[in-house]
Parts: C-alpha cells; structure tokens; sequence
C-alpha cells in the first residue's frame, strides 16, 4: 500500500521514556497527559515527560515502597504519591515552600484507595472501594481539607479530564455507573445509569470489565464508549460501540451504535471527534462519525464505519545513540502490539519500546476512499485542518480528468455555503450585540471562532475559480460553474463579491459571449457594484455597448462622477476614464497630473504618450499654448516625456 492509502498515523515526535522493565515502573496520567518513569521506588530518580513539554522534570524521592500510583496536580504544583491502600503521600513542588513530604489517609474506616484524581492545582479525589472523598490540598500548611464526600461500593473508576468527570462502576455486576463532576471546589453526583449488557449474566460475579468503557468529549459533549462484544440481537454477528450521551443536567441517554462486524480483542481512540476502533486480530482500525447520517430506528443512530479498514500507517523508530550509531537504518515499529495501552482521547503507549504517540487522522488519502462527494464534504467540514483539503477537492472536481456533474458540484458548493452563512450571521450577531453597547467582557458575548471550514468567497476565488478559468476547459462549463457558486451564494442570502463577478464577465468576454453578457447585466444576474462597472467601461473597445451598460449601472448606485473617475484611474483604466469624463463634459477641468500620474504608474509608454498629447491639446485649444503652466505641477511629466520621445516630440505652439 502507497503512502496516500492509510488515513491513520502515529505523530513524527513522540515522547521517549525510559522502556518498563524490574528496576524501571512506567506511569501514565491522563489529566496532565505526562509519563512518570520511576526507578527503584524514586530513590535513583523519577523523569516526568509530556507531549507538550520538552523539558523534563526530574527529581529523587525516598524509596518508602512499591509506588501504585503518582500525578502532578495541574500546572505541576503538587506531587502525590500512593504507595499503600491506606494513604496518599504529597510534596510540595513550589518555589520557597517546604520540601517536607505530608500525608493524607482516607477517612473511611477499612476502605481501601483504589486510586486519585487531581481536578485543579489544589483539588484531589480519592476514589476508594466504599466511596468517594474530594480534598482541598493547602500546600502552605502541609495538610488536606476535606470538602465532601460520599458512600457508595465502587468495583472500579475511570476519570475524563476534559470534562472533569469521575465515572464508578457500581453494584455486584458492575454495569450500574454513577458520574461525578468537579468544578471549582464543588462536587455534583449526576444521575447513575445502566448499561446494557450483551444477554442476561448467568452468574453474580463482576460482569462488566473497565477495558470495555471509555470516556471521551466528541463534538462537545462528553459520552460513555461501551464496547460490547456481542450484539443484543442474535441476528447480528460482530461487536459494537455503544455511546452514551452524558449531560450536565438530565439522565445519560443511550445515542448511537456503532457497528464493527467483527470479533476479537479492540482498543478505542477518539481522534478529531472521530471514534478510531483499533482491531488487534487484523491489525486495522476504522473511523467512525457521529455527525454523518446513520440509520434512525427512533432511539438510537446505528453508524458504519466510513471507511474501509486500514492499517494506521507503518512507523520507523529511530535509533538513538552515540552519532556513529545512529547511521544504522531506523527499526519498524511493531504495530498494534499487544504491550500497546490506549489511552483518551488519541494517545498510544508503548511501555515495551518506551514511547507515547498521538494518534492523528490523515485527510488527504480519504478524498480518495470516499467517492461520494457530498458525503466527503460532510466529514471533511467537520475535521479541524480541512481547508486545504477542501479547496484541493473543489479544484479536483472541477479538473478535466476528474470531473463530476453540477448536480454534485451544486451541492459541494451549498454545503460550504451553509457553514459560511453559519459564520456570518454568528459574527452578526456578535457586532450588533457590541453596538447596542454589551461590553466585551459578558461572559454570553463570545467573539466568534473562525474554523477552517469556513470557505469564504476569497478563499475560493484564490485557490479554486480563477485558476480553474484560466485552464483549457470548455466555456459553457466554465460559466455554469461560475453561475452554479454564485446562485448558491444568493441562495445563502450572501452578498456576492464583486470579483467572483468581474470573473464571469473576463470568462464571457475572453469567449466574445457579449449576447450572454448584455443578458446577465439586463436581467440583474450580475449584481450592481461599482468595480464592475468600471470593467464594463474598460471593455467599451471590444463590445461599445458596455459604455452605456456601465453609466446605466454607475446611475443606478447613484455614484458621483468624480468617484467614478478615481475608481477607474486606480484600476489603471486611465483611457476609459478620460473617455467617461469627456463624455460628461468635464474633461476641461481635470487635473492633468493625476491623469499622468495614473498612465505613468501603467509603464505603458504609448499610453502615456497619448494622455500627454492630450493635455497638450487641451492646453493649446483653452490658453493658446501646449505647455502646462506651473500651477499645475507637472514638471517631472515633461521631463519623462522629453527623455522618452525627445524634445522634439513635444508640441509647439499654433500660430496664426
């Protein structure tokens, strides 16, 4: 397989820690995502990586026994150490505060400390078999506070940091969950909810396992991942994703089914609010979104994944190492190991080979694996990095090996068209509210965050239609591309800007379409603006209607002539300007200079040859003389015009 087949990879820098082995324990903390590598208990060291930081903390601490759990509170403030199932040890890691070690036990008697999670840079959690006890830590007076806490028999926990809350499974099976959420010193129990197991259990015993459950927020709202081996319905063969939507406020609702059609041993990443499911057996994963249109039974989405199964993409470990070594070739990294550890939302450890990786999706190659257009415009606008990938779909289908019907192109346009509207009537919203005088710091004014699936009618001018206009293609198509975006803005009730249709007309005149061009003008196809008509006057020596068509339009914005005239000269129309002013009548009482400055901004000799003489002319037939007088500040034109064409190309004076 070619590199542009495999829409999965592990990212190009990833975290190298000391490999797992007797002396070295490897730990991972999902909140601050660092890994710990501790050796002999702490007392030869602990090195503390994360993706973000490439500089790790290091440190020793005194071998008081086998350590079970370590994490820095947020922002590395704190450390705490578990070592028994009594009690959590902490140290203080800010600068001038003591170095002394103190202790915190849990206050249930005979309970034991299945683990913690810090929520802040000063709030922890105890989860313990009989319950839950949240802390304030006060570093300054080395001790805990206890805010509240809660009874409860928990057979296991999981902790999704990005949504601050802890999940117990609960009851003799396990399949009861009770959610918490943390948020500034407080501690809310959500409503508890079931999971539906695959048949009814035939033993008592703990039935639903923590490698089956994951937390993850995709699309902004948190959901249970349940993966359940076998399908509720005995006519359906495979495993299946179960999500659980979990709100702040109301009961978690079971959502979407995702079917894997598949058995075997599976692991789950969320990646750019996809949901990657990893298959060991085959050593392949799939993609799921949410977002995508499923099959509705009433209840719940069923999804299938959107893609075909792939490999993630193969991966080289470089050698590290003195530099006469590191000349030996990298080593292939063994994918889909079974010492792999998937960690929420997109992280892979590998505590065999010492590394942690984040997984990333790859846009590019699906553009291929997804034929349906519409369907690939869906996904691709709903992916973090998708501008480029987009424009280079918009220029694929409008190339001439690849090109689709307007019926398709029609729709891609309408779908980037809805999400640009989206964008504008947010960013609306947002200038009004500023304007009616809400002051920037309301917590409900938040300036709108442009996404990169907002494809304005710039970003499709620059990358997709001009260059598409200036390529071999037929013109009938050409124009019905043009048309089609432009109806789909006007759909949108967007305002068409003026380029997209000085666009239209370059494509109709350059094809000498001048009955199509009067059509669109007459029928207000093409909206009024005053760019356009200064293009239209332009155009007056290949089609000499387009003079009127322009002053008709100028008329209809009740433009004033002399604006008219500055707008022309700043597009370097300097003869179409001065053929508009003659027409007016004004042309006695311009200012030659800005005329000769404009001509001679063109570089274009004969041009300014030509506004020259007619200066010349005009001097001549009001004062008598061809010369321009001081007032009018035309020195430097004369010397210019004197060293291209020579003295004797300047007019003399009639006499009679």
């Amino acid at each position: 397989m070619g590199e542009e087949d495999y829409y999965l990879e592990l990212c190009d820098r990833p975290v190298h820690f000391e490999k797992a082995n007797p002396v070295n324990c490897v730990f991972f903390d999902e909140a601050n995502k660092q890994v710990f590598a501790v050796r002999s208990g702490g007392a030869t060291g602990v090195v503390v990586k994360g993706p973000d930081d490439r500089n790790p903390i290091s440190f020793r601490m005194e071998d008081k026994g086998e350590v079970k759990c370590i994490k820095f509170s947020l922002e590395n403030k704190i450390l705490a150490v578990q070592r028994t199932s009594k009690t959590v040890d902490f140290s203080n890691f800010i600068p001038d505060s003591s170095q002394l070690e103190y202790t915190q036990e849990c206050k249930t008697k005979n309970a034991n400390i299945l683990g913690f999670c810090w929520t802040s840079s000063t709030e922890i959690v105890f989860i313990t078999d009989q319950g839950i006890e949240f802390y304030q830590v006060l570093p300054e007076k080395r001790n805990l506070k206890l805010l509240k806490s809660q009874n409860i028999n928990v057979n296991w926990y999981m902790y999704c940091p990005e949504g601050a809350v802890i999940l117990l499974s609960t009851t003799v099976l396990g399949n009861v969950l009770q959610p918490f959420y943390f948020r500034a010193g407080t501690m809310s129990k959500l409503p508890k909810f079931e999971i539906e197991l695959p048949s009814v259990p035939k033993s008592t015993k703990l039935n639903l396992s923590e490698r089956d459950i994951a937390m993850a927020t995709i699309y902004g709202q948190l959901y249970v991942l349940f993966l359940r081996h076998h399908s509720r319905t005995s006519s359906s063969t495979g495993a299946e994703v179960v999500l659980y939507h979990l709100p702040r406020e109301g009961a978690c609702k079971k959502m979407h089914i995702l079917k894997l059609n598949r058995t075997g041993k599976f692991a789950l990443n969320v990646v750019d609010n996809l949901v990657v499911v990893h298959h060991q057996d085959t050593e392949t994963s799939v993609i799921f979104d949410i977002k995508l249109r499923g099959e509705f039974d009433g209840t719940v989405t069923f999804h299938h994944p959107v893609l075909p199964a792939r490999s993630i993409q193969p991966y080289q470990i470089p050698m590290a190492g003195p530099a006469p070594v590191t000349s030996q070739s990298p080593v292939p990294c063994k994918l889909y190991s079974s010492s792999w550890i998937v960690f929420q939302p997109d992280i892979i450890i590998s505590a065999s080979q010492g590394y942690l990786w984040n997984l990333q999706v790859k846009l590019q190659p699906i553009v291929n694996l997804l034929p349906d257009k519409g369907r690939l415009m869906d996904f691709l606008l709903q992916r973090k990095e998708c501008k480029m990938v987009i424009l280079s779909v918009c220029s694929q289908m409008l190339s001439e090996s690849d090109r689709a019907t307007l019926p398709v192109i029609a729709t891609v346009f309408d779908k980037l068209n809805h999400e640009y509207k989206k964008y504008l009537d947010v960013e609306q919203s947002y200038t009004t509210a500023l304007e009616a005088g809400q002051s920037r710091s309301s917590p409900l004014l938040r300036r709108p965050v442009r996404t990169q699936a907002v494809i304005d009618q710039s970003d499709m001018y620059t990358h997709v239609l001009s260059v598409f206009t200036e390529k071999d293609m037929p013109h009938k198509f050409v124009i019905a591309v043009l048309m089609e975006y432009i109806r789909s803005l006007n759909q949108f009730q967007i305002t068409v800007q003026h380029y997209l249709h000085e666009l239209v007309i370059k494509t109709l005149v350059q094809h000498n379409l001048f009955y199509m061009l009067h059509q669109f003008l007459q029928y207000h196809v093409l909206s009024d603006s005053k760019p356009l008509a200064c293009l239209l006057l332009s155009l007056e020596s290949f089609y000499p209607p387009a003079h009127q068509l322009s002053l008709d339009m100028l008329k209809r914005l009740s433009t004033a002539n002399d604006e008219i005239v500055e707008v022309l000269l700043s597009k370097h129309q300097v003869l179409a300007a001065l053929r508009f002013i003659r027409g007016i009548g004004g042309h006695d009482n311009i200012s030659a200079r800005k005329f000769l400055d404009a001509a001679k901004q063109t570089e274009d000799n004969m041009l300014f040859y030509t506004i020259f003489r007619f200066f010349e002319q005009r001097n001549q037939r009001l004062r008598g003389n061809p010369n321009f007088t001081p007032g009018e500040h035309c020195e430097e034109h004369v010397a210019f015009f004197k060293q291209v064409f020579g003295d004797q190309a300047l007019m003399r004076p009639t006499t009679f």
